[in-house]
């Protein structure tokens, strides 16, 4: 089966800076795919960079098989409806100046070309949807809470019945109490309209709440893909393994790594394997040889010359 969206050795670069660097991906009709990694890895660019937010360097982007990657403004404007986008600021994301309802058909006129008695509509609709009800559509975003501003701007983007959202880290500027609201309120909503959603977040707790499919970033890079439970269960990568290790609440039981040293330059990467410089299972061939994403046992992907369990346990560094 063909993916919804597919891509293949993106890259962007900022001048000497490779914030996506190389990435090979496909996400399928229906999943919501987690996207975690450190803050400045390159998950909001590699998000905004398959909407055609941020443009590509390098390599392709596919949406229903069909290479939208150098499409000009005019017949991207033709896809926005079908792809939209879930901020992580919901206070500098909404326009202070227009009534709410105003905000949530504007996706919905321009993509779509709906007249305002549809439009209004859909955005009655949408406001009851996300539970703040139709009223809300005549007031203002400085009149709600921040969690109120998060399901404002689910409404919005869901307003042109997209196919693929972006949701990037949509709940790390809400109170922990709110989170787990809108966390479940994007649950409900891409089970019940069978939306394909890219959930970017460096909180694993709530991915794996969220996600079908968990895809770990380092550096610019994709290093590891997996079903959601085989990745909690047991990660292929040495980042991954670290990754979990440091939140106590998801595995009690297992040995807390402590990455050494700081996130490498991504205008200078390390030779070889990026990870390298923080990897206690590094050997000669790690700095020699840049490992390539390769599929191992279990329908996973992974960027590493030797995968967890396979690595021997000696080679640990402590």
């Amino acid at each position: 089966m063909t993916p919804l969206v597919q891509v293949e050795g993106l890259r962007v670069e900022f001048g000497a800076v490779q914030a996506v660097a190389g990435v090979d991906l496909d996400i399928h009709e229906g999943e919501t795919l987690g996207l975690v990694g450190e803050s400045g890895c390159g998950k909001s660019t590699l998000g905004r960079a398959l909407l055609r937010a941020v443009e590509p360097s390098a390599g392709r982007i596919h949406y229903l098989g069909r290479d939208i990657t150098a499409l000009n403004e005019g017949r991207m404007r033709s896809l926005r409806g079908d792809m939209q986008m879930v901020f992580q600021d919901p206070f500098g994301s909404l326009n202070p100046r227009r009534r709410v309802a105003d905000i949530v058909a504007e996706p919905l006129l321009r993509a779509r070309g709906a007249n305002r008695a549809e439009a209004a509509a859909r955005v009655a609709e949408l406001l009851d949807r996300v539970g703040l009800g139709a009223e809300a559509g005549r007031r203002r975003p400085h009149e709600f809470s921040g969690g109120q501003r998060q399901r404002i701007g689910i409404a919005r983007a869901l307003a042109p019945s997209p196919r693929f959202v972006v949701a990037d880290e949509p709940v790390s500027a809400l109170d922990v109490s709110i989170q787990a609201q809108v966390v479940n309120l994007l649950r409900e909503l891409t089970r019940d309209s069978g939306l394909t959603l890219l959930f970017i977040s460096h909180d694993l707790g709530v991915v794996r709440h969220i996600a079908d499919r968990v895809a770990v970033m380092y550096l610019g890079q994709i290093i590891e893909v997996a079903a959601r439970d085989d990745f909690f269960a047991s990660p292929a990568h040495p980042y991954g393994e670290a990754l979990l290790s440091s939140v106590p609440s998801l595995h009690r039981t297992r040995e807390r790594i402590v990455l050494t040293g700081e996130l490498p330059d991504p205008a200078n990467p390390p030779s070889g394997c990026r990870f390298r410089t923080r990897c206690r299972y590094a050997v000669d061939r790690c700095r020699d040889e840049e490992p390539q994403l390769r599929a191992i046992t279990g329908g996973r992907t992974v960027r590493c010359h030797l995968p967890l369990p396979t690595v021997p346990r000696e080679l640990a560094r402590t």
